[in-house]
């Protein structure tokens, strides 16, 4: 395989998504194309900058808002295309907001959420302030949704805890009330929690941009400071 910066990016984020961001290193993402660690230097300058690419490379996948867009619209399609992305990627949580280097696509990205906002006639502070309380149920999300145990039967296993007889149905009755009645249902995920609870979200976001914001729809609100 041709070694570039983009093959070595890939190969340090499948390194991540198998083994954790603690398994990446330069020898490791070296030896999973085949070279010698030095040979990665011609194309990073060592772990910072290639874990500077890979959150990039992460956010890149990420729908970007388009500002001339409603500002509801565009933000709810932008967090539901990052929770897919951050749960194919878990890794990246802990280093999107950690960089001190954030690359050209994280920072187009970023500014086409502000701008989006800002044009819908939010004020700095409340479009800085609604970004974070979006981003921070996402990432939240994320986090609950990749620690909930996938293996076949737990969810079972959960809900019978909470069977009459077992004793806990009388001492922690509304956790019993919500396995039994609610959790045990067929139908039931944790992953259809997000968009609803992202609607919720969003109506709050509403109110931090004042009238002109929220019907969703964009603004030419010239008196925004």
């Amino acid at each position: 395989m041709p070694l570039d910066r983009d093959a070595i990016l890939a190969a340090a984020t499948a390194v991540a998504d198998a083994d954790g961001i603690a398994a990446v290193t330069m020898r490791s993402v070296a030896a999973s194309l085949g070279y010698k660690p030095m040979a990665l230097y011609r194309h990073t300058a060592g772990k910072d900058d290639l874990l500077d690419g890979m959150v990039d490379a992460v956010l890149a996948q990420v729908a970007t808002p388009d500002p001339t867009g409603g500002w509801r619209a565009e933000l709810r399609r932008r967090a539901v295309s990052a929770r897919a992305v951050l749960f194919r990627h878990p890794w990246a949580l802990g280093l999107m907001e950690s960089r001190v280097s954030p690359g050209p696509a994280a920072l187009r990205h970023h500014d086409a959420v502000l701008g989006v906002l800002r044009e819908a006639g939010f004020s700095l502070p409340a479009a800085a302030r609604a970004y974070t309380v979006v981003d921070a149920y996402v990432y939240g999300f994320v986090l609950q949704e990749s620690a909930v145990p996938a293996a076949p039967g737990v969810r079972e296993q959960m809900v019978a805890a909470f069977d009459p007889g077992t004793g806990l149905a009388d001492e922690l009755p509304h956790l019993a009330a919500l396995a039994r009645g609610y959790v045990a249902r067929p139908d039931y995920t944790f992953g259809a929690e997000f968009e609803p609870g992202l609607d919720a979200v969003l109506d709050a976001v509403a109110a931090l941009g004042g009238p002109s914001a929220a019907g969703g729809a964009g603004s030419t609100d010239k008196t925004r400071s």
